[in-house]
């Protein structure tokens, strides 16, 4: 078996990564159940790539995520630091030998669980919820907690990535920054991260915490690393990168640098402009130059993308956002555990698996050493429908990658893509493998310009839809996610309790559109950073870095845009 290890670090990361888990659980509930549909058992997946087996001290057993999570402190809500599987109740409170004088305890008031929280870990119900849900002091105050009861406390009331989380995690998996007195706010740059970040224990800590969940894999595959990328993250994320390609020479780091829309958001001084402008260009220099394949994931607004033609999307909340992301990055995991083809293997109901390393190579070929891929998705992926199967699926595949060029001709281009639940032509089937197979390359045939490779995944399990996942369907979205032809006019946004499953697509390109968001990156490296007289080079030098690490930065970026059109070249003095 070759495992997989992953990591989320950051706050916007790990509400991604609460709902990639989520996707997880549900599926390993569905392959359990019964009543479920068959599809989720038949799955071809091998969920032990993910997860790891164990055993409490009790004796129970567990199944958890391969996976460490950091976060600021005060991150995890009403979760404990420890999980929930192996929590032994331990007190806040010891006894002083060594001290005879007074002694006064402080202790912050534990954060209530929400609704869905409280039905998930079996809680009796407080009075006061009993009282919203119009029980009067005659009635039983134990009240039913209804399933849309509990999809409503999560819409107006997700404030950590916990809250929503149905997971149980292993102590080794959560970690807080302990000690750390910043204001998440303004946790934002390079700097600020670097310096709260030196001298610390941290970066040890997470490494052994790693090490922990690498040394019991049979074979590690490589790692799946989500980076909220947007602050003070970054220089800890460098670290830790740093730690892997010392100790895991040979296993490959598939990058998501993720970011949601308030980090979008333009600041209100030249001073904050151009320390984000500088951020953003040490950040992916620094990430990029440590990491096989990094992928930026994040659009100024999602709303208002073509990628959420059939989504109901609210960008102020990060639940939202993350969600729609996190159920992409799902869709390009798939191939990782798929059932490798073999001899006696069953074709019927997944094809194409890769290793992380394997996509690397596809993605990076022998003539292009780039390192930055581009991110699509079809959410939900549009049916197999007659004689229009020629260009659908590829006009429904919408970036989710920031800055990048439109409709660009690049007889270079290489990609991968994972297609999983697709719907065929006949009402509420699903397609098998082979229809998908032949669709996408009948599709590529037709198109006007085609990449130089394709590697195809095809799946016939769909995306599962658990119950805390967002209301952010729109309302042409049925309930196994087909697309219907005249919206529900009563919903105009659909969520778990109307939505079973969807079909997904998702696709990593090599392209040179994504020459924009690197362009802007080295250009404002120069222009702020390097230029003479340039208006951020205190700055930088302030978060540490001469001047010589910044041009080396420049040449990695410069080499990355060299390397995907040798005609882009930028000057010295660029501005």
């Amino acid at each position: 078996m070759r495992e997989l290890v992953t990591l989320q670090v950051g706050s916007f990361a790990n509400f991604v990564g609460s709902h990639f888990w989520n996707f997880q659980d549900e599926l390993n509930g569905l392959a359990e159940d019964p009543y479920a549909d068959p599809v989720f058992k038949n799955q071809s997946l091998n969920m032990d790539v993910l997860y790891r087996s164990g055993e409490t001290h009790q004796g129970t057993l567990t199944y958890t995520p391969r996976l460490v999570s950091v976060d600021l402190q005060g991150s995890l809500g009403s979760m404990s630091s420890r999980g929930t599987l192996y929590d032994e109740g331990s007190s806040a409170s010891s006894n002083i030998l060594t001290w005879g004088g007074n002694v006064s305890t402080h202790a912050a008031e534990p954060h209530k669980k929400n609704l869905f929280l409280q039905s998930l870990y079996g809680e009796e119900q407080e009075n006061s919820l009993t009282f919203e849900n119009g029980v009067t002091g005659g009635e039983n105050p134990r009240t039913e907690i209804h399933d849309r009861d509990k999809v409503e406390s999560l819409e107006n009331g997700v404030q950590y990535w916990t809250d929503f989380s149905k997971v149980e995690y292993h102590p080794q998996s959560l970690y807080e920054l302990s000690g750390l007195w910043v204001d998440p706010q303004k946790f934002d740059n390079y700097g600020i991260g670097r310096e709260s970040l030196s001298g610390g224990l941290q970066g040890e800590e997470i490494s052994e915490r790693l090490r922990f969940f690498v040394e019991e894999c049979d074979h590690i595959q490589g790692f799946q690393f989500i980076v909220d990328d947007s602050g003070g993250f970054s220089p800890l994320a460098v670290d830790v990168l740093e730690s892997i390609a010392d100790e895991y020479t040979n296993a490959p780091v598939l990058l998501y640098a993720v970011r949601g829309p308030g980090s979008s958001v333009d600041p209100r001084s030249q001073k904050q402009r151009v320390s984000r402008k500088l951020h953003d260009a040490v950040s992916f220099s620094r990430l990029s130059s440590l990491c096989k394949l990094i992928v930026p994931v994040g659009l100024p607004s999602l709303s208002r993308s073509k990628a959420s033609t059939f989504l109901w999307i609210n960008d102020e909340k990060p639940y939202h956002c993350s969600a729609a992301y996190a159920a992409t990055l799902h869709s390009l995991s798939l191939p990782f555990r798929m059932e490798p083809l073999g001899p006696t293997a069953d074709s019927s109901y997944a094809s194409g698996a890769v290793t992380v390393n394997e996509v690397v190579e596809i993605l990076s070929g022998q003539t292009r050493q780039n390192m930055v891929a581009i991110l699509d998705a079809a959410m939900p992926a549009p049916s197999l429908i007659g004689n229009q199967v020629e260009q659908t699926l590829l006009r429904h595949l919408q970036p989710l990658t920031p800055e990048i060029a439109k409709d660009i001709e690049d007889l270079q281009s290489v990609e991968s893509i994972s297609v999983h639940g697709a719907l065929g032509p006949a009402r509420g089937q699903r397609a098998s493998v082979s229809e998908v197979k032949d669709m996408v390359h009948a599709a590529y045939e037709h198109a006007t310009t085609r990449p130089m490779f394709c590697h195809l995944s095809v799946a016939q399990c769909p995306l599962p839809i658990p119950l805390p996942f967002p209301s952010i369907f729109g309302n042409r979205v049925g309930q196994h996610g087909e697309l219907l032809s005249t919206p529900i006019i009563d919903s105009p946004s659909r969520g778990s309790l109307d939505v079973h499953s969807i079909p997904m697509a998702a696709r990593l390109r090599s392209s040179s559109a994504v020459l924009p968001f690197l362009e802007n990156r080295l250009g404002s490296l120069r222009s702020f950073g390097i230029a003479r007289g340039a208006p951020g080079a205190e700055l930088v030098r302030s978060w540490g870095f001469a001047k010589d690490e910044l041009e080396d930065m420049g040449e990695v970026l410069s080499k990355m845009i060299t390397t995907l059109d040798p005609r882009s070249q930028m000057s010295s003095d660029s501005d």
